[in-house]
């Protein structure tokens, strides 16, 4: 009546070794290391890197716990006091092109790793790490679609050969002066088509056009999107930690790189961001001596290339990295490094009439990076190039061209951003978080173990042994998914541990209940099993629905504790159901005449009907 098939207690006992394994990573801590790691695939992390390295800490008289190669970048284990010292022996010794970082790593055996047990990942709260709040400037981003405006309409009234003066622009509007109002009229109908979305007025021989507030909002709110998207994409290139990087208010944005201690560095990592503008090059010789002697002329930048060729670049950037859709690394014709560019449909039609119109001259395309602007290359043009594919060739080495390509990939700030608030949260606060929420938890399974062995006897001692299951599940499912434990994370735990016992309550209460009526022992556990389990699974099921919506809707610490609520409500219903009846059914399941249960009640004796007894009060 009262036993499961053997493969069931040996899948139960399946699972409770494979959740003993996966929860192990967590208990052997982690120690502070040095991370280096590259941007750039010309540059490879190898054992010649980590013979620099080792040579340079120990001629700055650093010990090292041991390094080691893993995923792209050198890890080199450090202790606490030297990790800052050995960071800047480190970052002078490699010199440009590395990323040296303060971190931290497991300190989980080898076996572990190989099987794919590691530990959980910890939050900023729980870890340590650098908080970022950053404010877009949206009157920034509001001037550069103007001024992409302002491009799509000289190169529309271009290609209506219609004259105008120059554009005037104030805080959200462009005037366009034409010379007679037969010009005027002619462009309205083009530039209304064009520039769909802006109010456009006539008045006189110019034509005003303004953004609406909805359009300005969803400037602000593209503005802040593409950030958002760019700070990602450069974060995971770079392959910082579980990075959090999210909207914050209508012009906000929250980075938080946890274990990174290194303010300076997450600056130098947030802040990078790469684009290409195409512009046109002068070939004037008296401009080109002007700019050599020192004496920039009005309108014009003297850039260089990697080789140190100069040139006059025009400050009047024709196309940007906006309309680039993709970028890949490659071969041209020759079979040179090249970068494979695509453009999005605006792109495409700009670079048609920019090779259109400048046919035989100098176009330069550069790359600015960290504020340095760079010419990759500087292509006479020959015909015109039409289809939005564009091909960029500069000398490249595979690997450069491969770099440049991931570069441009990662795209650009739509807008600039100022950081209002900066916050560094110590290791030490982060262990002290730690043990503040492990202790709570702790003397929570306690007093509650406790409580049950004394109310429950014996089936409390199931059931506490169903609850430490429920939290190895917990531990193991959380450790295997790589999720973020954060502090909301732990008080779900605490919450999981009231909800698992009390279904086991409901389980001991229903048993208990049927031995009062009569029932013998072993009809008494399976119906009181049987029973319980309805009333559990609707329980169960509102709180699930609950932390369902709070994943939907919530974000951030909101959504960590939902996770950790939800699975824990998964794992709480195999514990205490499944879990607990395997160990009811090992200790009594194999007794034909059981004549009690040590549930913690009196009631009355069952008399069998063989052997009629007479009960005396």
């Amino acid at each position: 009546m009262n036993r499961y098939p053997l493969w069931k207690y040996l899948l139960i006992a399946f699972t409770i070794v494979l959740a003993l394994i996966y929860t192990l990573p967590n208990l052997y801590g982690v120690t502070p290391a040095i991370q280096i790691s590259t941007n750039r695939q010309s540059i490879v992390i190898d054992h010649a890197t980590e013979q620099r390295v080792a040579a340079a800490l120990q001629e700055a008289g650093i010990r090292s716990d041991g390094m080691f190669i893993a995923g792209g970048s050198l890890k080199v284990r450090v202790s606490d006091a030297d990790k800052i010292t050995a960071r800047d022996v480190i970052d002078n010794a490699l010199g440009e092109g590395y990323i040296v970082a303060q971190n931290q790593i497991a300190d989980s055996p080898e076996w572990l790793e190989k099987i794919g047990a590691k530990p959980m990942f910890l939050g900023l709260d729980l870890r340590g790490g650098v908080h970022f709040t950053m404010q877009v400037d949206m009157k920034a981003a509001t001037e550069k679609t103007l001024d992409r405006y302002s491009g799509d309409i000289r190169r529309e009234l271009r290609r209506l050969k219609i004259r105008s003066g120059s554009l005037r622009r104030s805080e959200n509007s462009l005037v366009i002066p034409f010379q007679d109002t037969a010009d005027m009229q002619k462009a309205f109908p083009e530039l209304q088509r064009m520039l769909e979305g802006a109010t456009l007025t006539a008045e006189g021989t110019e034509i005003t056009i303004t953004l609406p507030e909805a359009l300005m909002a969803q400037i602000r709110k593209d503005a802040v999107n593409q950030n958002i998207n760019t700070l990602h994409n450069r974060v995971n290139e770079l392959g910082t930690s579980e990075p959090v990087i999210q909207q914050a208010g209508i012009d906000r944005i929250v980075v938080q790189l946890p274990g990174m201690t290194d303010t300076a560095k997450a600056k130098d990592i947030i802040g990078r961001t790469a684009t290409l503008e195409v512009r046109m090059v002068s070939t004037d010789a008296s401009l080109i001596a002007q700019a050599q002697s020192g004496n920039v002329p009005a309108g014009y930048e003297w850039l260089f290339d990697k080789d140190g060729q100069g040139y006059l670049v025009s400050k009047q950037v024709e196309l940007t990295g906006d309309n680039i859709n993709a970028a890949q690394a490659g071969t041209d014709q020759n079979n040179f490094p090249a970068v494979h560019l695509n453009l999005d449909g605006s792109g495409s039609s700009i670079f048609a009439d920019l090779t259109s119109a400048n046919k035989g001259k100098i176009m330069a395309m550069i790359l600015i990076d960290q504020g340095k602007s760079e010419v990759v290359t500087a292509p006479r043009i020959n015909e015109p190039i039409l289809g939005g594919r564009v091909q960029i060739t500069g000398r490249f080495s595979p690997a450069e061209a491969a770099d440049t390509a991931l570069l441009l990939r990662a795209g650009s700030l739509a807008a600039p951003m100022e950081i209002v608030e900066e916050r560094t949260i110590g290791p030490s606060l982060g262990a002290e978080n730690i043990s503040k929420g492990v202790n709570s938890t702790i003397w929570g399974f306690v007093v509650v173990v406790l409580f049950m062995i004394f109310y429950y006897r014996l089936f409390g001692i199931f059931s506490s042994i169903a609850l430490t299951a429920n939290l190895l599940f917990l531990f193991a499912i959380l450790s295997a998914l790589q999720a973020t434990l954060t502090l909301p994370g732990i008080a779900a735990m605490a919450l999981t541990l009231g909800m698992a016992i009390d279904s086991n309550v409901l389980i001991n209460e229903r048993i208990r209940e049927e031995l009062r009526e009569g029932q013998k022992p072993q009809v008494a556990i399976k119906e009181g099993y049987s029973h319980a389990w309805d009333t559990i699974v609707d329980s169960n099921l509102t709180s699930l629905i609950a932390g369902i919506a709070l994943l939907i809707f919530g974000s951030g610490p909101v959504r960590g504790f939902a996770i950790v609520h939800c699975l824990g409500i998964l794992t709480s219903i195999y514990s205490s159901v499944v879990v607990s009846r395997a160990l009811v059914n090992l200790w009594y399941g194999s007794r034909r005449k059981l004549k009690s249960l040590s549930i913690g009640v009196s009631y009355p004796p069952v008399i069998d009907a063989e052997t009629p007894e007479t009960v005396k009060e």
